[in-house]
């Protein structure tokens, strides 16, 4: 360019033309997008509302766990070897509560409960229900007789021999059934429940009947340990299903 030729002007520069490459288009720039999607910082809520968020999930948590421990189901261990060989010492279990509230308590169930106000201890006892109400029951030469028939008790780790140095009112707390000890008599609202190692069990055989209001729950299922996995089922006692009997008096029902 010749020092007198003149400069261009900016109308003389030429855009680039369109039609540069066949098919291409534009390239327009993106702005750039918010991380907080058009919400500025005032708009974000307050610290403190995180931490009331928090506190309303705990608290709800925490009901909800009380509510299904109260009235649905709670998890239990077991700290004795009186249900042995069913049930051995540091088994976790399910204990179930809904069901009793809608049908009764059934023979060979695995109950836990509070046990009666005479024995002085105030945990809980788990136990399996032998004896219903209204039944006659006796022990002789280590077999259970329910209204005058023989209970087949596969469950059980040895037969009960029992040694009592007496016996009493079993309705009183001050109870010990003897082996070949009479008959007696289960009253209405309330069981006869029997561990399954019978002869190193604190049970109805010691303190009498258990009332109806201090069961608990029934167990259904042991979750622990994991090699020992197990769902508890009705237990069967096909030999008195058919059984009639007749009851006895009121004055034969009391031991004496």
């Amino acid at each position: 360019m010749q020092p007198d030729d003149p400069k261009p002007t900016a109308s003389d520069q030429q855009a680039p033309s369109a039609s540069a490459g066949e098919g291409s288009a534009p390239i327009q720039s993106l702005a750039p997008v918010s991380s907080t999607s058009g919400e500025s910082a005032g708009d974000q809520p307050p610290h403190w509302f995180f931490n009331r968020e928090n506190l309303v999930t705990v608290v709800m948590a925490l009901a909800l766990a009380l509510l299904i421990r109260t009235f649905i189901a709670e998890a239990r261990w077991i700290p004795s070897a009186s249900m042995v060989p069913t049930l051995q010492e540091g088994d976790r279990l399910v204990v179930e509560k809904v069901s009793y509230r809608f049908s009764q308590p059934k023979r060979g169930d695995i109950v836990v409960f509070r046990p009666p106000d005479e024995t002085g201890f105030e945990g809980a006892y788990i136990k399996r229900i032998i004896g219903l109400p209204g039944d006659r029951m006796r022990i002789q030469n280590g077999q259970v007789f329910i209204n005058g028939t023989p209970v087949q008790e596969d469950y059980i780790k040895a037969p009960p021999l029992y040694d009592c140095p007496g016996e009493g009112d079993p309705g009183s707390g001050n109870f010990c059934q003897r082996e070949n000890g009479p008959d007696f008599m289960i009253p209405e609202d309330a069981y006869f429940v029997m561990g399954d190692n019978r002869n190193d069990s604190q049970d109805s055989h010691v303190w009498g009947f258990l009332p109806a209001d201090n069961i608990i729950g029934h167990t259904i299922l042991r979750f622990w340990p994991l090699n020992r996995l197990h769902y508890f089922r009705s237990v069967s006692y096909p030999e008195l299903s058919s059984h009639i009997w007749l009851p006895l008096s009121e004055d034969r029902s009391r031991l004496g």
